[in-house]
């Protein structure tokens, strides 16, 4: 019996399919009500697997010891590079006023001009001209096991009921390096934030998922059946063809952190494929992570976070 529905093959939710701009993902706003960084970076490792016993309320397997996979992420410490000044008019957030940290590491010289004159000094700007501001912070690489100088540069929001309240947080940070467990704690949940895997040229089978047709079949197998109608005399844009596919822009929602922790608590000898050994802090996320090993990725607390998914994870051993 043929089948009463068969839907489109292929989403429509991400479109248009084109590559991210940059290596480095974009994340929006977040807005908090609490004083403190609204999320961090880091570095992918790679994927383990975990035992821990299932706390949540309503799981079947409530109580049992279960394995689940996680993703390793090295966390450097953050640096801040500067405080960016925004006002709103017309209900249009504008740039204003940048001010930089005096005391900046001479690698930066490698991605931004670093000024000669002296510096203007945070105590100098008007705030009361001002509505939100925003921190613009750099990793520091050259700590990890990846082998690069470059540090990456990026905005990230402060949260806070005011804009004074931001002010006299982030003054506090300018002559300290944040680390991960500065901002999250184990058990949160976090929206991650990267550049998916590239995978070059593919056809619609692999793109979008259309069905391979039978072997008797004209012209093709591994293509659609057909272009559209002969009117209107175009090919609609929803049609599946071939292109390039990977390297986009994804955020994946209410990652649960399993573990923060040094090092030495997760390393293995020989180091991890196409990675190497870990040298600072590191994150466990519960699941699997959008992006290829060595891919800066951005986690931020949690947009809309789901309490079904919140435990106080209680891992047994951690299989490398």
């Amino acid at each position: 019996m043929p089948k009463k529905r068969s839907p489109r093959k292929g989403s429509l939710q991400y479109w248009p399919r084109a590559r991210a701009k940059k290596i480095r993902p974009r994340v929006r706003k977040i807005s908090l009500d609490k004083a403190g960084l609204s999320g961090f970076a880091g570095y992918k490792v790679g994927m383990v697997h975990v035992c821990l016993l299932d706390e949540r309320k309503n799981s079947m397997t409530k109580g049992e010891r279960i394995t689940v996979p996680a993703t390793i992420i090295e966390c450097p410490p953050l640096r801040i590079f500067g405080i960016r000044f925004y006002k709103i008019k017309d209900g249009v957030l504008f740039s204003g006023e940048t001010v930089l940290n005096p005391k900046l590491d001479k690698i930066l010289s490698r991605i931004v001009q670093l000024p000669k004159k002296k510096i203007k000094a945070i105590d100098e700007v008007k705030i009361e001209d001002y509505d939100d501001l925003a921190i613009i912070v750099y990793t520091m690489p050259k700590l990890t096991g990846v082998r690069k100088k470059k540090p990456e540069l990026f905005e990230m929001s402060i949260g806070g009921k005011d804009i004074k309240e931001k002010v006299e947080f982030v003054k506090g940070l300018f002559d300290k390096e944040i680390k991960v467990s500065d901002v999250f704690g184990e058990g949160a949940l976090v929206d991650v934030h990267a550049v998916t895997k590239g995978k070059g040229f593919q056809g619609a089978v692999k793109r979008f998922g259309v069905a391979i047709r039978q072997h008797k079949s004209e012209k093709t197998k591994r293509g659609p059946g057909t272009l559209g109608p002969w009117t209107p005399k175009r090919v609609s844009w929803t049609v599946p063809q071939t292109g390039k596919m990977g390297f986009h822009q994804r955020t994946e929602y209410n990652k649960l952190i399993l573990k923060i922790g040094k090092a030495e608590e997760i390393n293995k000898p020989g180091g991890y494929l196409n990675y190497g050994v870990l040298k600072c802090d590191f994150v466990l996320l519960k699941g699997s992570i959008p992006g290829s090993r060595k891919r800066l990725i951005i986690f931020t607390a949690a947009k809309r976070p789901n309490d079904k998914l919140l435990m106080v994870p209680k891992i047994e051993k951690i299989i490398k």
